[in-house]
């Protein structure tokens, strides 16, 4: 901790409520534990439980920072003991429990992976959370296979685009639902063989007119609500599906006939509660078979726009819109 400041800028949540209530605040610097790292933050990912969490929805796990923040990139600057896998001075991105709106923050060591060749710091801020979580989604949970077909609704979103670019890179066909034209031709250029308005269209009328009745293989979904039923039906036979949000709030009523007759899996799960052994697994499957989709340009992270750390409210506020393509990124520091 050596030349290091006794204390940083953050952006903290003051109450439950909106945009407004994340104001600036001088914290301690973190100190890493054994196991963990410091990272001096150059840019930090926004997503959406961060806006749940400012809301009051979405708690911190125990032991976590109450600063929101799940992804952030920088230089290590500080190692606890037993930290081996990066050394001081390290280019970083890592996926956090919590407190990457500050200038600094402490991720265990295995959370962290090297900023890909070619990338800039806030192109590396927006990878870990949406590569986490769809890795571990679309690829452990729900096995996707070359040759299946896939379904991931709000393809423009941080989610979106990233599923939609793995899921073509690993040789799936893809399908996604947007809202206007403008995301439609955004997720084109993405790869995604079968775009949807969901404004114009009931998307499970269309997949089961695309395949011939056959359906999908595989589908993330972040919505929930009706479209839970909505998606047995888009399924094939044997088709997986996993909910990973409920943006739309829960269903209330469903056939479970459908799911027996088609035999459905439908699965859920959430990231930042999940044990550390669980997310170094999942960032050491990603170093080796998508880090290098990565450097060589196949895979991109799309980025929507950039906010400096003390204007997150705005930031906040560009995500509630929904007229975001891609990810939402403070920049932080050098």
């Amino acid at each position: 901790m050596q030349n290091l400041p006794d204390s940083m800028t953050a952006v903290a949540i003051s109450e439950p409520g909106g945009p407004e209530v994340l104001v600036r605040e001088t914290r301690p610097l973190p100190e890493p534990a054994p196991g963990e790292i410091l990272i001096r933050v150059a840019a930090a990912g926004v997503n959406r439980p961060d806006v749940l969490q400012r809301a009051g929805a979405y708690p911190p796990p125990k032991g976590a920072s109450d600063l929101p923040g799940l992804e952030v990139a920088g230089e290590v600057v500080a190692r606890g003991s037993g930290s081996g896998r990066h050394a001081i001075g390290d280019k970083v991105t890592a996926l956090c429990p919590g407190g990457g709106y500050a200038e600094y923050c402490k991720v265990v060591d295995g959370h962290a992976l090297p900023v890909p060749a070619g990338l800039s710091m806030q192109e590396a801020a927006a990878l870990p959370e949406t590569f986490f979580t769809v890795w571990s989604n679309v690829f452990d949970r729900c096995g996707l296979k070359s040759g299946e077909r896939f379904l991931v609704h709000g393809g423009t979103s941080g989610i979106g685009t990233t599923a939609i670019q793995l899921a073509k890179a690993f040789g799936a066909e893809v399908f996604t639902t947007v809202g206007s034209q403008e995301k439609a031709e955004a997720v084109q250029k993405l790869g995604a063989d079968h775009v949807i308005n969901y404004r114009q269209d009931a998307f499970e009328k269309v997949i089961l007119d695309v395949t011939g009745g056959e359906g999908v293989d595989v589908i993330l979904d972040m919505v929930g609500g009706d479209y839970v039923e909505r998606n047995w039906k888009a399924a094939a036979v044997e088709g997986r599906i996993c909910q990973i949000a409920t943006l739309n709030g829960v269903s209330e009523k469903v056939n479970f006939s459908r799911l027996m007759v088609k035999r459905l899996t439908h699965t859920g799960s959430t990231l930042r509660p999940r044990s550390d052994a669980f997310k170094t697994a999942i960032a050491e499957a990603l170093e080796a078979q998508v880090w290098p989709l990565i450097e060589s340009g196949k895979i991109r992270p799309i980025m929507d726009s950039t906010f400096p750390l003390v204007e997150a409210a705005e930031a906040h506020r560009r995500m509630e819109s929904s007229g975001h393509i891609g990810k939402i990124v403070l920049t932080v520091g050098g």
